[in-house]
């Protein structure tokens, strides 16, 4: 099914010394990452922003069509580069086999050039827009409130909200949509804080019949809805009613369990497993993440033991999204051995097909086989949530008098490999993980 990348974190230029070269520095990896097994790569805003405080990550938007090409907002290239370094790293993706997702930001504008009276209101808010590349400029009447619609959905800050009802901007919204695809030479959308606006706007953009290299193009689509299982649920579910290009969501929810297991000794895996996450209910609409840009604040990183968590998506169902800081920062992708993300992507993307079900579930010991689909023939995984000793149960899998030999583990204190497994006639055998480790077997 692939993996993505999520390209960037929070101040990712300032603090990897890229100022204004970061598409240089993504460029330079673009090899190395679809070697690994990547198949997406997803990346921060790229239209210049308002950059009030100084040079931002593009969450407030100004001009939607300078992508590092005109003098405004204290620079010609955003702070990621210009648009020529842009367009060179998208060649270069699909030139090496991986598509590129464009971070779409439709709730909210800043940095307006005047300020202006909403009549309806009589407020004076920063709403008029006279962006230097000349598209989609906007005043009052883009915002909300208007005379299209009276609610917002949800604000974001202090920054105005674009009315979405108003027939200008939703034609804006579509018209910047098939520029990026057609044009600029993206594949699909990550689409910013759904909550501020109508599924339907997420819908039309989906199904859209955009035209790239002469064929019909579908655009891959996720969305971030920050929410409960159930409220996420609902809201996909609306955006793909009556849609042919359905949307996938972020799981939040399945993110807080996979931050309890590896920052809380005791969390039973039980809660893992039957909690409540839109990967539960929904696989085929599911990306599943260990960490992202807005879990950056203080309390929500996960401290401890991360790769417990990259091991779970990357084993189950669903889209599993890898979180560029820990990649590369933090150096948990430990390429070249079977003890990191590498060795994990290598594993989702040549085995983890098929179902998932579960052979074995206790507080502290989980084991689950998936059963393979296409060219992905299937895997064992095993969880040891103990600290103290190396822990495994006899199941019954698919795989009858086979050997199975474990492809990727990892332990807080103990990274011996675990012993290959024979299964019996009945297709029985004991499988093991290390203390606070885990371990993939596979049958090669």
């Amino acid at each position: 099914m692939g993996v993505m990348m999520q390209t960037f974190y929070w101040d990712c230029p300032r603090e990897d010394r890229k100022e204004f070269a970061w598409w240089k520095y993504i460029n330079e990896k673009i090899p190395a990452l679809a070697k690994a097994g990547f198949t997406s790569l997803w990346l921060p805003p790229v239209h210049k922003a308002a950059n009030i405080f100084g040079p931002s990550m593009g969450y407030d938007p100004y001009d939607y069509y300078d992508l590092g090409e005109f003098d405004q907002k204290g620079h010609i290239p955003t702070w990621f580069g210009t648009r020529a370094e842009l367009e060179t790293l998208i060649a270069n993706a699909h030139k090496n086999g991986l598509s590129v997702i464009a971070d779409m930001v439709l709730n909210h504008n800043s940095g307006a050039d005047m300020q202006e009276v909403n009549p309806i209101t009589g407020q004076t808010r920063w709403t008029l827009f006279n962006p230097k590349s000349g598209k989609f400029p906007r005043n009052w009447e883009c915002f909300h409130p208007s005379m299209y619609e009276s609610g917002d959905e949800m604000t974001f800050g202090d920054m105005p909200d674009l009315s979405h009802r108003n027939p200008y901007v939703y034609s804006e919204l579509l018209k910047l949509a098939r520029w990026l695809i057609e044009e600029v030479g993206f594949d699909g959308f990550r689409y910013d804080f759904v909550k501020g606006f109508a599924a339907a706007t997420v819908q039309a953009i989906q199904e859209y019949r955009y035209i790239k290299h002469g064929q019909y193009h579908k655009p891959y689509g996720v969305a971030e809805y920050w929410d409960s299982a159930p409220n996420t649920i609902n809201w996909v579910n609306a955006a793909n009613y009556s849609n042919t290009n359905p949307v996938d969501t972020f799981d939040f929810a399945l993110r807080e369990l996979l931050k309890n297991l590896c920052d809380h000794y005791g969390f039973s895996l039980k809660n893992l497993v039957n909690g409540e996450t839109v990967l539960q209910k929904q696989p085929q609409n599911t990306v599943t993440f260990v960490e992202n840009h807005d879990l950056r604040d203080e309390g929500r990183p996960i401290a401890n033991d991360k790769l417990l968590a990259y091991s779970y998506i990357m084993t189950h169902e669903g889209l599993p999204c890898v979180y560029w800081k820990d990649y590369f920062n933090f150096n948990l992708a430990l390429d070249g051995t079977p003890n990191g993300i590498a060795a994990l992507i290598s594993a989702h993307e040549n085995y983890a097909g098929g179902t998932t079900t579960t052979l074995y579930l206790s507080d502290d010991l989980y084991i689950m086989q998936r059963s393979g689909y296409g060219n992905q023939p299937g895997l064992i995984y095993v969880l040891n949530n103990r600290g103290d000793k190396w822990d495994g149960a006899w199941v019954y899998t698919q795989w009858r008098k086979a050997d199975l030999h474990c492809i990727a583990w990892w332990s807080k204190v103990d990274m011996a490999q675990p012993a290959p497994q024979s299964t019996d006639v009945n297709g029985g055998a004991q499988f093991f993980a290390a203390p606070r480790g885990y371990a993939v077997y596979v049958v090669k």
